[in-house]
């Protein structure tokens, strides 16, 4: 039976139903390693975003100086610039982590998911998503511009689930769930100091 062009309708559903297959079958053989080596991979979309946007920023803020109260809505931290710069990162990172998959899966003795073009673009653009809140939220409680508040790994799952929820409820098991949950405060506090250290922000958090 031939296979139908990548492109086409059908192609595109056969590419999605071996993701979420692939995805399924990882989770059903996977154990404590196989958790944090797969939630390490599929995060590493989100993960990359925000470091770029520190590094791509400036320009025009994202709130255009408006304030609510007494204080900006965002501040001048969050730029479109800068948005749009992360966003695009995470998506290419997402894109080049599906043609790796398979040899970095083989160096490592694990099944490595894929990533959708929509599953890597909403991990990236939740993130973005998520530390914009975050920082709204963290001016009308007061805190500091750069004070740690680590909600783009919620915005993150929370935008995939909602534009790839048949890829992300394939991988993003509880297990993986767990390591996220566990490892992520450690990454970003490690490349806070990090970016601290070389004088990329002003503060280590």
């Amino acid at each position: 039976m031939p296979v139908p062009p990548a492109d086409s309708p059908s192609g595109r559903l056969l590419t999605e139903v071996t993701w979420v297959k692939t995805a399924e079958r990882n989770a059903a053989n996977m154990d404590v390693l196989g958790a944090v080596v797969t939630a390490v991979w599929v995060m590493l979309p989100a993960y990359l975003p925000n470091n770029v946007a520190v590094l791509a920023g400036g320009g025009r803020p994202i709130d255009g100086g408006r304030t609510l109260g007494n204080s900006r809505l965002l501040g001048d931290g969050k730029t479109w610039r800068g948005t749009a710069a992360g966003t695009a990162a995470g998506t290419a990172l997402a894109v080049a982590l599906s043609a790796l998959a398979s040899p970095v899966g083989s160096l490592v003795s694990y099944d490595l998911p894929t990533f959708p073009l929509f599953a890597g673009f909403g991990l990236a653009l939740g993130a973005m998503l998520g530390d914009i809140a975050a920082s709204f939220l963290k001016r009308r409680s007061g805190r500091e511009r750069g004070a740690a508040f680590p909600a783009f790994v919620v915005g993150a799952l929370v935008c995939v689930f909602a534009i790839a929820f048949e890829w992300a409820s394939a991988t993003f098991t509880l297990p993986v769930l767990a390591v996220i949950l566990l490892v992520t405060p450690l990454l970003h506090i490690v490349t806070n100091v990090a970016a601290y250290a070389i004088g990329v922000k002003n503060e280590p958090w």
